[in-house]
């Protein structure tokens, strides 16, 4: 896993300078290049693109049940280890960000225990950070 390429993603906000912010204030995402239109930031080591897209008068949210919690859908995000997790989920306290799904510990006991949470970004993308005390686990059933 160490060998991983970067991925790159390139998702839509409705308001280019709020969610320009985020990224970069906010999750402390280094900016990289950009327009008017769109920004480029490193995402955790990957390549996260926000473009500008007017807001659609009816955007439907939906969700999946996991573990009892409504998890959005769709969502992206990063694997994190185990401390800087914890230190982002202090970070977005600090920054009053309203968790979807509040940090919480998944699986429990099991081979993929994980830390979790879920929020979203000024436009309404939603994000899902986790973290594996063991590492290795991240694909385990």
């Amino acid at each position: 896993m160490s060998n991983i390429q970067p991925f790159h993603l390139a998702i839509p906000v409705d308001d280019l300078d709020k969610c320009r912010k985020f990224y970069r204030d906010t999750l402390k995402c280094p900016e990289g290049r950009s327009s008017d239109l769109w920004v480029d930031f490193d995402f955790f080591g990957h390549q996260l693109v926000i473009h500008h897209k007017p807001r659609e008068e009816s955007v439907r949210a939906h969700t999946n049940p996991v573990d009892g919690k409504d998890v959005p859908v769709p969502h992206f995000g990063v694997v994190l280890k185990w401390e800087d997790f914890h230190n982002l989920v202090k970070s977005l306290r600090e920054a009053e960000i309203t968790f979807e799904i509040e940090p919480y510990i998944r699986f429990e006991g099991q081979p993929g225990e994980q830390a979790t949470m879920f929020f979203r970004d000024p436009s309404g993308n939603a994000l899902e950070f986790k973290s594996f005390k063991d590492p290795s686990r991240l694909f385990a059933s």
